[in-house]
């Protein structure tokens, strides 16, 4: 079985594309899978080192206004529907798999145009434009939230799946995790992260907020400031705190994130669906501040579904204030019960079936 993987831009598009080759791999040893993504994509980073072969094509996304970047993009285009279509020739796939992000456009509508078997699965509430213009060409389309069957007119190729997580993220030792990163039993763990990439307005808010709990014995914090960001924040901070603590880490990236999620009392994030999902698999209370700097808000969407279940408190960017974050986060610590129902809450909305429905489909359409 020959498969090809396509998903790029962020990491909520490229870790479902990974747990479903692994798991892929898992039950078929011998199968054989193309990863398909952009060279400027953290997929070309984060593809290879899960262990599958990457290969690139040309892609831009497309602007809401008319500009010269809109005429761009539409080169771009074609020239990446010529570089998927020669993959398709030479790789000669029995099935390709979307996971989201303008680089499934051209591969999964040039495997649909070869009559190849297609599937898209889709992350958030409120489905992004690469699907909804894919679902009319695709054989399934798999969701992650009931909500979003709404935005798909072709019913009768939905699947209600869930989210796939990393297989890291399933079963994580909450003490074991505590013990690796040398969190003491006394101590409360905050973590927070602004997406894969970063995000300019959660770091400053956090750089804001760092004076309310340097030097705290009982707290630590880490905070994940972005590649991009990380050495200007840096030396912000050192700026701003010349004494800084040791109860504060400030990390560019977490490859790890299964671990310090594992360990975490409290996790600040956006609101990414498969963020979200990784929460829920681990069973940790979550502040989220969905991005307001994506297509149709649909983090918004995501983090409500979270909120009505109890299961998170939502802050919108536009009411983010660093001493009334911290205000929340304090009044979380004191309030132990309110953190054990939002733990026992986010445990319900798991999908740790999700990546064998998706399996189960994938075999259904292949056969």
């Amino acid at each position: 079985m020959r498969i090809i993987l396509t998903g790029g831009g962020t990491a909520g598009h490229i870790n479902p594309a990974i747990a479903i080759g692994k798991k892929i791999m898992k039950e078929n040893p011998s199968a054989e899978i193309l990863y398909v993504g952009t060279q400027r994509g953290l997929e070309s980073e984060l593809v290879p080192k899960a262990g599958f072969t990457f290969e690139s094509i040309t892609v831009k996304g497309f602007r809401r206004r008319l500009s010269m970047d809109t005429f761009k993009s539409i080169i771009a285009m074609f020239k990446g529907l010529i570089e998927a279509q020669r993959i398709m020739k030479s790789y000669k796939p029995d099935m390709v798999i979307g996971t989201g992000g303008y680089v499934c456009g051209p591969v999964v509508f040039m495997a649909a145009l070869n009559r190849i078997p297609t599937l898209i699965h889709e992350q958030n509430a409120y489905p992004g434009a690469t699907n909804r213009i894919l679902s009319h060409v695709v054989k399934k389309i798999m969701i992650s939230y009931t909500e979003s069957s709404s935005f798909f007119k072709q019913n009768q190729k939905i699947v209600y799946t869930g989210n796939p997580v990393r297989q890291e993220f399933v079963g994580v030792d909450r003490q074991k995790s505590r013990s690796d990163l040398g969190i003491d039993d006394g101590q409360t763990f905050l973590l927070s992260f602004g997406g894969s990439g970063g995000a300019d307005r959660m770091n400053r808010t956090f750089m804001e907020m760092i004076g309310q709990f340097n030097g705290a014995s009982n707290i630590r914090l880490c905070h994940v400031a972005g590649k991009a960001y990380y050495e200007k924040f840096v030396r912000q901070v050192r700026d701003l705190y010349p004494n800084l603590e040791s109860n504060v880490e400030i990390v560019p990236y977490l490859y790890d994130m299964h671990t310090y999620m594992g360990a975490s009392d409290l996790v600040i994030s956006r609101a990414g669906a498969i963020s979200l999902a990784e929460i829920a698999t681990i069973g940790v209370p979550s502040v989220l501040i969905p991005s307001p700097n994506v297509a149709n808000n649909h983090q918004v969407f995501n983090a409500r579904v979270m909120k009505e279940h109890k299961a998170a408190l939502m802050i919108e960017e536009k009411d983010l204030d660093p001493i009334g974050l911290a205000s929340e986060i304090k009044r979380l610590m004191d309030e132990t019960d309110t953190l054990d129902n939002m733990r026992e809450n986010t445990i319900q909305l798991s999908m740790a079936e999700a990546i064998e429905r998706i399996y189960e489909t994938i075999i259904q359409v292949v056969s």
